[in-house]
């Protein structure tokens, strides 16, 4: 499996960068999705994501459209991030977004996988179990987070309540977040992110207790969500891995497609 996706390899970038960046779908009620001079945006009101998800600029105009971008982004009042993939064109956008007062954040690999071939139901640890949460669980995934990951998530909990809500319109990416509970509750949370169209199924989260951890609770939920995955027909797998947690996506089977670097002011 991993031969075969090494050699599509580049179909595959081309493809996700068609469906999951350029061809993006608003992930909330109220923020929409723009493609304009060059970019793909997302811009939403206060509290909501707003990013730039792809870029394609040429070599002589990126100065122009970077500064463009970020003051509009920035007259919106709230935060935002550019995202920043490898092979974003022109080669030196990294030095032009530092130039326009960006600076860079942890790097991610992207990692890519058959949702089929990674739905292998995993061994859970005794007296733990999965289960799909619904909006009277958000304060026990928040706070499992926000353990798992040693900081404070101020945002997420409205966040995951607008998703899970906005999911049931058919108009934004559904979003299906699932738990690992243990006997004095959940241990690890996750996240499953499925757009209106395309074969891309992102996972989310996978913040796990430290207390449990190396026990399988992580693989399972990534099993779990690919079973979902395919259930709802998405050929592929993605994920935004961090240095934790991509050698064990690799074990599951999980190639390396790109690298991703958040750019903020």
């Amino acid at each position: 499996m991993t031969s075969e996706l090494q050699d599509e390899r580049a179909a595959l970038l081309a493809e996700f960068d068609a469906e999951v960046r350029r061809g993006a779908a608003p992930d909330v009620p109220g923020a929409r999705v723009e493609a304009v001079g060059g970019v793909v945006r997302q811009v939403g009101g206060p509290g909501e994501s707003n990013a730039v998800l792809h870029s394609d600029l040429g070599a002589e105009d990126a100065d122009r459209v970077v500064r463009e971008q970020c003051a509009y982004l920035t007259g919106l009042g709230h935060g935002f991030e550019w995202k920043l993939y490898a092979h974003d064109r022109p080669a030196h956008l990294p030095d032009v977004l530092r130039a326009a007062g960006l600076r860079p954040g942890t790097p991610e690999t992207v990692m890519v996988a058959p949702a089929a071939a990674t739905a292998v139901p995993e061994a859970l640890p005794e007296g733990v179990r999965i289960r799909t949460a619904g909006p009277g669980d958000l304060d026990a995934v928040c706070e499992v987070h926000e353990r798992a990951f040693g900081r404070p998530m101020p945002g997420l909990r409205d966040r995951l309540a607008s998703q899970l809500a906005a999911g049931e319109t058919g108009l934004y990416a559904e979003t299906v977040v699932v738990t690992a509970e243990g006997p004095r509750g959940p241990v690890s949370a996750a996240r499953l992110e499925l757009p209106p169209r395309g074969r891309f199924a992102g996972l989310w989260g996978g913040g796990t207790l430290p207390g449990w951890r190396g026990r399988g609770v992580y693989r399972a939920l990534v099993a779990h969500r690919a079973a979902v995955a395919v259930e709802r027909g998405y050929t592929y797998l993605y994920v935004d891995a961090s240095e934790e947690s991509r050698p064990i996506l690799e074990r599951l089977g999980f190639v390396r497609l790109t690298t991703t670097t958040p750019y903020a002011p």
